[in-house]
């Protein structure tokens, strides 16, 4: 398992910047940057102290109209807020006991802050734990959310404001006059000189200082297993969106590599209708012999039934004449009743043969009508298909089109997002969802 380092870094905001930095903040936003933000588990993020219903700004106003803060000598966009951002490794946390051990931990780091600015000096300080940290989610196979603080405070010192040279008494030239508590970010935090264990002295950036402070009070109240940040470090500090864009770039990879079995799975499906469409080709081949069939014995059966209907006439020439000197029952016996009865037998047979013939044409009817049934089932479903297909081949077509355009790392950024996005809508509409049926209980209680 890897170092965790503790580390701890200050951003500057000027009264027109810091608006965007206190939505993030406090949550005030619908929705962020941030893509791992998870609002359902907002409830969880801890307070350690508010502005209340005022705004940074606002705080700053009343401050400033109490006399407890000075802007004087300042120029407009002048930096006046500072946001200290205390951190530690996601997994840290995870092998300690997770959301109540980080609680304890930055109950620990606020009181760091405040002997860093001044209780009074502090507008904010939040511990965000509604940050997903989705690599760690995917390894562990459970929720894991990397919790973090942010601390908004006013780098206010004293500055003694002597007389000058235009004071009516030269007694008091140079003298103090009053010492303001001035809000000055670059006195706050200039660079230092010390002193090494060789007795050369050497200047050491403030922010390095507070590195050593904050890892030297965190072990002294108690707290292990984690390293100072890396002296001397040169690394850039990434934006929030640069650093979990970074974060996930694994991530991203598999959901590549997905993506490119999902193209091949495509594939497959393309080769799957091929198999479909021949496969309706065949029944559309058997549907015209059945056709062809039906055609041929329906003029049979119709010429039987004519034949039938058409010819009993001719039976009866077949009757044989009575003999001058034959009696009625010789002649009923001997000539008429052999012959009916070969009669009898032959219209029996062709009885016989035109049911079946008629059998076998319902049979082909029947046969006809699921073959064109199916035939047209097949077909419309392949055409369907089709038109998918085609959406689809025009859909990667333009993301490759916007991909090569604006970058891949881009667009799965936006791809994530808005995955992420669809989710918590979700999230909302299950909620609403169950605030109106609790409503909904509770109305037909109050009903009976």
């Amino acid at each position: 398992m890897g170092k965790n380092y503790a580390v701890a870094r200050v951003a500057q905001y000027t009264r027109a910047s810091i608006g965007k930095a206190e939505r993030h903040i406090e949550r005030k936003n619908q929705s962020y940057e941030n893509m791992n933000v998870d609002l359902s588990q907002t409830p969880r993020n801890v307070h350690f102290k508010s502005c209340g219903e005022l705004s940074y700004n606002g705080t700053l106003d009343r401050l400033i109209e109490e006399g407890t803060v000075s802007l004087r000598g300042l120029k407009q966009d002048a930096k006046v807020f500072d946001e200290m951002i205390f951190d530690v490794n996601t997994a840290y946390f995870e092998d300690h006991g997770g959301y109540d051990y980080a609680r304890a931990f930055y109950e620990e780091v606020f009181r760091f802050a405040q002997k860093e600015y001044g209780a009074e000096n502090i507008l904010s300080a939040v511990m965000h734990a509604d940050e997903l940290n989705a690599a760690l989610t995917d390894q562990l196979g459970h929720p894991v959310y990397h919790y973090h603080m942010h601390v908004v405070a006013l780098p206010v010192v004293d500055k003694e404001i002597r007389y000058s040279k235009r004071c009516k008494d030269p007694e008091l030239v140079g003298k103090v006059k009053e010492v303001i508590r001035q809000i000055s970010h670059s006195k706050k935090w200039a660079s230092q000189k010390v002193t090494d264990e060789t007795g050369k002295s050497h200047i050491v950036k403030s922010y390095s200082l507070l590195q050593d402070r904050f890892f030297e009070h965190m072990r002294d109240a108690g707290f292990e297993d984690f390293e100072r940040g890396e002296r001397g470090s040169t690394a850039k500090h990434l934006s929030v969106t640069e650093f979990k864009v970074k974060q996930e770039q694994q991530r991203l990879e598999a959901i590549t590599e997905a993506r490119l079995e999902a193209i091949e799975a495509l594939d497959q499906l393309g080769t799957e209708e091929l198999q479909k469409l021949e496969a309706l080709t065949k029944l559309e081949q058997q549907t015209k012999k059945a056709e062809k069939k039906l055609d041929d014995i329906v003029p049979v059966v119709q010429d039987a039934e004519a034949f039938a209907r058409n010819n009993i006439s001719y039976f009866e020439d077949l009757i044989p004449e009575a003999g001058a000197l034959e009696s009625a029952k010789s002649y009923r016996e001997h000539k008429i009743m052999p012959l009916v009865q070969k009669l009898k037998e032959k219209f029996l047979g062709l009885y016989r043969t035109i049911l079946d013939l008629k059998e076998r044409l319902e049979k082909l009817q029947r046969s006809l009508s699921k073959a064109e049934r199916d035939r047209d089932y097949f077909k419309e479903k392949f055409e369907k298909e089709q038109t998918k297909n085609s959406e689809l081949l025009e859909d990667a077509t333009d993301l490759h089109r916007v991909r090569r355009a604006l970058g891949s790392e881009r667009i799965d950024g936006i791809i994530a997002a808005e995955r992420r996005r669809d989710a918590e809508v979700e999230v909302q509409r299950k909620a609403a969802e169950l605030q109106r049926k609790q409503l909904r209980r509770k109305h037909d209680r109050d009903a009976r």
